[in-house]
């Protein structure tokens, strides 16, 4: 049975073999977590996978065994519509009184790639509590951006941003990175 999920991480690794379980043994990251799994073993059900560890240049793979999985379990928290310039300036006002940032995604009911990131930027918002999502449809309070934009404000005061023109996935890790540099 292949093992399909949006982002699997293998925890609880166990080498295959025992010459490459004394080996990992020694490296003080040998049971990190991984982002890439598979192989034609997890396909047929037997358990072993292969784990790909490197740098982007080169890759390493070796069999093992997975103990356990598991799935970002970050609960999506749903994000507030600002549809005023009005609604704007008071979520610009709680990032200055709690010093703490906020992420407006600058979308349009038409935008493909808009409908298709909100659901996404949901997810990571239940990953950081203390930090507020809110959205703005550019129809109801227009603004001269490209479409999606994902910004960060903080202290009332614009920090940074992310245009979505590119894959999802890349446009989410961005936000992430985006999120850790200013909290």
């Amino acid at each position: 049975m292949a093992l399909l999920a949006p982002s699997p991480r293998a925890l609880c690794v166990r080498e295959a073999t025992a010459a490459a379980a004394a080996a990992a043994s020694t490296h003080p990251h040998a049971s990190a977590a991984c982002s890439t799994v598979g192989g034609a073993a997890a396909a047929a059900g037997r358990g072993l996978l292969w784990l790909w560890r490197g740098n982007g240049r080169r890759r390493m793979s070796e069999r093992v065994r997975a103990d356990a999985y598991f799935w970002d379990v970050a609960k999506p928290v749903e994000m507030e519509e600002i549809d005023s310039m009005e609604k704007l300036d008071d979520a610009l006002r709680w990032s200055v009184e709690n010093k703490q940032p906020i992420i407006i995604d600058w979308m349009a009911s038409w935008c493909r790639k808009c409908i298709y990131l909100k659901p996404r930027l949901e997810k990571i918002a239940g990953e950081y509590p203390g930090v507020r999502f809110y959205f703005v449809d550019v129809n109801k309070v227009p603004q001269a951006v490209k479409m999606p934009t994902i910004q960060l404000w903080k202290d009332g005061e614009w920090a940074e941003e992310v245009i979505g023109g590119h894959k999802a996935w890349l446009v989410m890790d961005e936000v992430r990175e985006m999120i850790q540099k200013h909290k």
